[in-house]
């Protein structure tokens, strides 16, 4: 039986290096509980608006073409824009996707018309026309007028 000769990590190592690993980790203090779970806190946070965006609303209202329901969803929309939130407080942006349908996959649009609410955040979707106004009202967390 012949016997192999082991070799060893730590005997391959020259002794400057074992030296400088202790070295480096006595360097390097961790950061203090209050402020490690400030900074998971802070990331965890919604980025802060604008002063240009802090009242404004994005709507984005996703249809396909000049179709009735297209166009009773756009309606609505507005119709409940104007009633219920103050003349430049809200933003319409429409996207035909008759158009330009690559733009359907950056909000991940399954059903037409979709109105998707990108600020206030978090983002919300409804589908539909928009017909039934306290639902929508309720999915937009709009308040509603009096």
């Amino acid at each position: 039986m012949t016997t192999r000769k082991s070799t060893t990590r730590a005997s391959a190592k020259t002794p400057a290096t074992r030296k400088s690993k202790p070295q480096a980790e006595a360097t390097r203090k961790p950061a203090p509980k209050n402020v490690a779970s400030k900074r998971k806190a802070e990331s965890k946070r919604a980025p802060k608006p604008s002063k240009d965006e802090g009242n404004v609303w994005t709507l984005r209202l996703y249809i396909t073409g000049r179709g009735e329901r297209s166009e009773r969803a756009l309606r609505n929309l507005r119709n409940l824009c104007e009633a219920n939130m103050k003349e430049g407080t809200y933003k319409i942006e429409v996207i035909d996707l008759l158009k330009n349908p690559a733009l359907a996959k950056a909000d991940q649009i399954l059903a037409i018309p979709t109105l998707v609410r990108k600020l206030p955040e978090p983002m919300k979707r409804i589908i539909g026309d928009l017909s039934d106004a306290d639902r929508a009202l309720l999915s937009l967390d709009l308040p509603k007028q009096q």
